[in-house]
């Protein structure tokens, strides 16, 4: 049997087994898919096990935090987009090596357009955070053709050079695109997307409601518990809480029609994993 996995540190609360059942299921392909904690300092000794394994043979693995960046670094091949991000949360085992992918940024671009049904082209977006899911969401999110999108960051220097590698591509869609500290964060915009690590570690969401325009959809890539402050937040200050389970679903979608060839449904997923989620 084809085995597939997800890889981090923590994985025991991911959804992504279930997603990855039921893109089986809807499509018809036969795959086992688990999970498997990875110590903090053996990433690579844990992929290098997994690859080696005798219960099936292994075709790939999605990856969480933290081994976006490592995992990028021991891909032999990257795909555009994650050579661009330098993380990754795809790898595909093949006869000529490790290839690496990001669909985290298409996942939060596809859950934004098709089930929130907000258009980006022409918005003003902001992008909290400068790490890994910073970094994978940025370049599909300027290719949705916003007028202008900020990063910002509580360290500035970082911000700085996620949009320096990313001027090009701002350039060639015609985005302006800027990085600012969290705390000086310049105008209103129509969609905020929260990277940071805020709600996972339970603190407040780390910008002003200011920069919210009445109506905003506010986007946090965290989901369940983790995300209810950040959707508190949003409902307060006016605007539209949309949770990560959504992106969870359509970046899962992304890799399985990578490594099967076949593309999922996705909106019957989402509603049945939002309906188990909602209900505990």
């Amino acid at each position: 049997m084809d085995l597939y996995c997800l890889m981090g540190n923590p994985v025991e609360h991911s959804r992504s087994p279930w997603i990855h059942a039921r893109l089986a299921e809807l499509t018809g392909q036969t795959i086992r898919y688990d999970r498997r904690l990875a110590p903090l300092d053996d990433f690579a000794g844990t992929l290098a096990a997994f690859r080696a394994t005798t219960e099936g043979q292994a075709r790939g693995c999605n990856v969480t935090v933290p081994f976006k960046f490592e995992a990028a670094r021991l891909a032999q091949h990257l795909t555009p987009r994650a050579e661009l991000a330098q993380a990754v949360n795809v790898l595909s085992f093949r006869e000529d090596g490790i290839h690496g992918d990001n669909s985290d940024g298409i996942g939060l671009v596809n859950d934004i357009t098709h089930h929130a049904g907000i258009e980006l082209e022409g918005s003003e977006l902001l992008l909290l955070g400068a790490g890994g899911g910073a970094a994978g969401v940025l370049g599909p999110l300027l290719q949705g053709g916003p007028r202008r999108v900020v990063v910002a960051n509580r360290t500035l220097s970082k911000a700085i050079a996620l949009v320096q590698r990313h001027a090009a591509l701002a350039l060639q869609h015609q985005v302006t695109l800027e990085a600012w500290a969290l705390d000086a964060v310049p105008g209103k915009f129509d969609v905020l997307v929260n990277a940071t690590a805020s709600s996972l570690a339970g603190g407040a969401v780390p910008v002003s409601p200011q920069v919210l325009r009445s109506g905003a959809l506010a986007v946090d890539m965290m989901y369940g518990p983790a995300a209810a402050g950040f959707m508190q937040w949003a409902r307060d200050h006016d605007a539209v809480p949309r949770d990560g389970l959504g992106m969870l679903v359509e970046q899962a979608a992304e890799a399985f029609a990578g490594w099967r060839g076949v593309r999922p449904p996705t909106a019957p997923v989402l509603a049945e994993l939002r309906a188990i989620v909602e209900a505990r």
